[in-house]
């Protein structure tokens, strides 16, 4: 993924990254000054609801985050997927004594075997698989990411590559159920090193003028050093998000649900149930994967432990965990309870697209079309950019977006609670939903803030057209 700068004397218009449209000019290459400097956003400047994110928040999740995961598929896995067992044997024998006993070993061969086939896989698919060239909106620092948009691609060869290895006896996908552990372990080590070795490339050779210190070394190596870091032509943040990350998704689940067939001959209609579900977002996703790269995972927050970290280790194990908890939890719904889940799941996941498809035909229109049968509202918002440019962008204030700022991220969760209800009443499937309820309104916040200080008094006309953050009528 090329990055290329700017001239300022010619630089367009710049869509908002979370609420605006916006006009985009074709980049020009311009020797970029890549000398290490003071970010002017940091972390700790993002605003939000969660407190602490100067040092303690980020300390506190690089400590407890890597021992959280192991605990959550140990579990699922050797406790019958019981809190209150887990409870009492860690009160019974100590917090430190009972991880170090149950923290699978991270030299173990074939975890190594089946995770660096897979990296090796999916960075083959991310640079060789042909698909049109995609321009990202350009950055504050005047620079314009460029990607081949092969989304759809690799998450079909993917798919099809697993059923080839199970088809063949090659791999049996049903072993990622019995070798999780041993990879989460691994994987975590492997990000700590990746993510140490991002923070230094950060000081000494970042791929773009989006770079440089956060003000202290813990926000470095939690928040990132880079907007946009590439290692050999490969971006970084494209493989971490979507190639292993949202790919491991997909992979996981169907991988559970093999385990399911061979232990009992069939996959339960609670667990097919969920992973359908989960294949039509993960499907949604790769299809709309030009949309989150515009995204504010990938324009604000940079390649730190907080990103690539948490896509390397934390979605595979957390992400999945309901599908994972389902392999020994069989459960044979009726036929209007499947329908019924399924229809909501897949109502929620539309309206989430729909939402996010709005927003992106608005930019591209300059805010010149219809939604929901009416010309689009929206509020013209003038900034200025760090560098001193002045710049206009489009707020959207009709259709999902007239309801609330963020209110895209409702169907979001609704659609994870579709996806985890199927073995009701047990609590472990739904921490996932718990989790993204709490990281979904905390960006919320964060965004408001950041909007806030971009956009001025634009923002506060807009904030008085769309009165509500979240839940209309409530947030």
């Amino acid at each position: 993924m090329p990055v290329t700068t700017r001239s300022a004397a010619r630089r367009a218009s710049e869509g908002a990254a979370a609420n605006g449209g916006g006009e985009a000019a074709k980049p020009e290459p311009e020797a970029s000054r890549l000398e290490p400097r003071r970010l002017e956003t940091t972390f700790a400047d993002k605003g939000g609801l969660l407190p602490g994110r100067e040092t303690v928040g980020p300390l506190f999740l690089i400590v407890v985050c890597p021992v959280f995961v192991i605990l959550m598929w140990h579990t699922n896995y050797n406790l019958d997927g019981s809190l209150v067992t887990l409870a009492r044997e860690i009160y019974a024998r100590g917090l430190v004594t009972y991880v170090y006993s149950i923290y699978p070993s991270p030299w173990q061969l074939r975890p190594w075997k089946v995770i660096l086939s897979f990296m090796a896989f999916e960075l083959c698919l991310q640079k060789f698989v042909p698909g049109k060239p995609f321009e990202a909106t350009v950055t504050a620092m005047g620079n314009v990411p460029r990607y081949t948009a092969n989304g759809v691609q690799c998450y079909a060869l993917s798919l099809a590559a697993l059923a080839a290895l199970g088809y063949t006896g090659v791999f049996a996908p049903g072993d990622v159920y019995d070798l999780m552990g041993p990879m989460l372990s691994c994987m975590s080590l492997f990000a700590f090193l990746f993510c140490f070795a991002l923070t230094i490339k950060g000081y000494v050779a970042p791929s773009s003028s989006d770079s440089g210190t956060n003000g202290s070394y813990v926000l470095d190596f939690y928040w990132g050093t880079e907007l946009y870091p590439r290692i050999l032509g490969w971006d970084v943040k494209l493989f971490t998000n979507c190639r292993f990350g949202m790919m491991f998704w997909a992979l996981g689940i169907v991988s559970y649900a093999h385990k399911q067939y061979a232990d009992i001959g069939y996959v339960s209609t609670s667990l097919f149930v969920s992973v359908a579900l989960q294949l039509v977002y993960i499907t949604k996703f790769f299809w709309w994967e030009t949309g989150y790269l515009c995204s504010m995972d990938i324009q604000h927050d940079r390649a730190g432990y907080y990103i690539c970290w948490g896509c390397l280790v934390w979605l595979p194990c957390i992400y999945t965990s309901q599908a994972y908890y389902m392999v020994k939890h069989p459960k044979d719904l009726g036929l209007p309870t499947a329908l019924a889940i399924f229809a909501l799941g897949l109502f929620s996941i539309w309206a989430n697209y729909d939402a996010d498809r709005q927003r992106q035909a608005f930019r591209a229109n300059d805010g010149k079309l219809n939604i929901w049968g009416k010309p689009a509202a929206c509020v013209r918002a003038t900034y200025t950019t760090s560098e001193g440019q002045r710049r206009t962008s489009c707020l959207l204030a009709s259709g999902w977006w007239g309801l609330a700022r963020h209110f895209h991220y409702i169907p979001e969760i609704t659609a994870s609670i579709a996806w985890s209800v199927p073995v009701f009443p047990a609590l472990m499937p739904y921490f996932y939903a718990l989790y993204l309820t709490i990281l979904l309104m905390d960006r919320a916040w964060r965004d408001d803030d950041r909007c806030r200080v971009k956009y001025g008094k634009h923002w506060a006309e807009y904030c008085a057209i769309v009165p509500f953050k979240v839940i209309p009528g409530l947030i």
